[in-house]
């Protein structure tokens, strides 16, 4: 450790690995005495502590995967506790740690082959055999550079020393978060390590250096699409190379993991941020990834009655000023519920007439924003109708239905009446139905069925004969009688 110290981690690395040949690498700890303790007694007694604090485990199912931070333990180190504290003592044979990459840029992903991860509890084995299988899975190539300064792998391997004492590793950086890489990991680690006792620790922070009440906001929807995995939304915010988290590419591989292993679900066990220690704003999650965990539905969608009174007053809003002067108006009431992604329609009558409809099946846009946007559709751009025109506001009433994701079905008679919004989909056509309207048309489920089929433009029975079926549910509120 001495040596260590006087060349500096990356050298020291360089040093173990030239020097050992085709012996199996140790990688020293760089960190300690600086994002966490580097006494082994302060340091156990530290995570110990911060795990007993932490809330109550999961709820029912298999745990397959964790997102944890990666800051000074001083920062997220509590945050980081509430996730391992969900699977302290559990029977998991190995722990693969995807972080990303802080000071090397490269393309795909770097697996460490075999040796060890040193930290102040001692030597963390690495798991040689799984690492060679998901090296070759993904086709990555050994690049000790990205693993020598890096410390997001290094911050996790202490609480995998306490959570779960036995248990190897398998260290993973990833470099730039593409979607070919991102994809090719989840796949490699689908292949690898389905059927194993291997539990994969996504190791990210969330957003970096935002303003507190932006911060909020941001990591506010960023939890969000973390819960109801919308994989491809986190993706593409990653590649995009976003300020909503870190390690964005190694959350996706996971969920894509997820997905694979069946029945996923995803809870958040703790969010926080650093804000109580001055300076720039850097946001932490915990959070738990299950699999095969109770069927069914989504969490239930719930919202405020205060954000849904805003939502109504946005609403308004944007009829007002668009049909006025076409001035777009902006979501500035600053309430999280709002700034969370989510699909949305808003629903116009006149005298209980339809007088347009349009909205977002899919979460793209936070909900504020949606909202905004689809009041503006549905007055000027439904197709069905004439543009509203200003004189008709007085007499409108604004309805509005939020979404939860879509939940694709394999039997029809999954579908239920008063509950189900329903997309029938086939051949690149798509046709929605939102939940109110078989209840306000005395439908039962095979009318549902055709009809959605009918606004897909598709033969009536079309779900009898090999469409997609998806259903949501929504949470549906309005103006008063006008």
């Amino acid at each position: 450790m001495a040596l260590v110290r006087r060349l500096g981690a990356s050298a020291a690395l360089l040093l173990l690995l030239g020097a050992a040949g085709a012996a199996q690498r140790v990688r020293p700890a760089a960190f300690a005495g600086a994002f966490y303790p580097a006494d082994a007694a302060q340091l156990a007694a530290w995570i110990d502590a911060a795990m007993a604090a932490a809330g109550p485990a999961a709820p029912p199912g298999r745990v397959i995967g964790l997102i944890a931070p990666h800051a000074g333990y001083v920062y997220s180190g509590r945050t980081a506790a509430a996730a391992y504290a969900a699977v302290r003592g559990g029977p998991y044979e190995t722990v693969v740690i995807i972080a990303p990459s802080h000071r090397v840029a490269f393309e795909g992903v770097s697996v460490w082959p075999d040796g060890g991860f040193e930290t102040p509890l001692g030597l963390a084995r690495v798991d040689a055999a799984l690492a060679r299988e998901i090296a070759r899975a993904a086709r990555s190539s050994f690049r000790p550079d990205a693993f020598a300064e890096e410390h997001a792998v290094e911050v996790q391997v202490p609480f995998v020393q306490r959570a779960l004492p036995g248990a190897a590793i398998v260290p993973i950086v990833t470099g730039r978060p593409t979607r070919d890489a991102v994809r090719s990991l989840g796949a490699a680690l689908a292949r690898t390590c389905l059927g194993k006792k291997v539990l994969v620790v996504a190791s990210t922070d969330l957003s970096h250096y935002l303003p507190k009440a932006r911060a909020e906001a941001a990591d506010a929807a960023t939890a969000e699409l973390i819960r109801t995995m919308r994989t491809d939304t986190l993706l593409r915010k990653a590649e995009a190379g976003e300020n909503i988290m870190c390690g964005g590419g190694g959350v996706a591989a996971l969920l894509l993991f997820a997905e694979k292993a069946g029945r996923p679900r995803v809870e958040i066990l703790a969010r926080a941020d650093s804000s109580s220690f001055g300076g720039p704003v850097v946001g932490y999650l915990a959070a738990a990834v299950l699999s095969g965990g109770p069927a069914g539905d989504a969490a239930p969608l719930t919202l405020s009655a205060e954000a849904k009174a805003d939502l109504l007053r946005l609403a308004r809003a944007a009829l007002t000023e668009y049909l006025g002067d076409g001035t777009v108006v902006e979501d500035r009431t600053g309430r999280p519920e709002l700034a969370v992604p989510r699909g949305a329609f808003v629903t116009l009558t006149a005298r209980g007439a339809l007088r347009g409809c349009i909205g977002f099946i899919e979460a793209d846009a936070p909900l504020g924003r949606a909202v905004i946007q689809a009041a503006i559709l549905a007055a000027a751009g439904d197709p069905r109708f004439p543009p509203v025109s200003p004189s008709e506001l007085g007499g409108l009433r604004v309805e509005i239905s939020v979404l939860t994701p879509l939940r694709e079905i394999a039997n029809p008679r999954e579908v239920r009446v008063g509950k189900h919004g329903l997309v029938v989909e086939q051949g690149g056509r798509r046709g929605l139905l939102l939940p109110q309207v078989p209840v306000e048309n005395g439908w039962d489920r095979e009318t549902f069925l055709d009809q959605g089929s009918l606004k897909a433009g598709l033969p009536r029975d079309a779900w009898r004969r090999g469409a997609k079926l998806f259903v949501f549910e929504a949470v549906v509120f309005h103006e008063g009688p006008r």
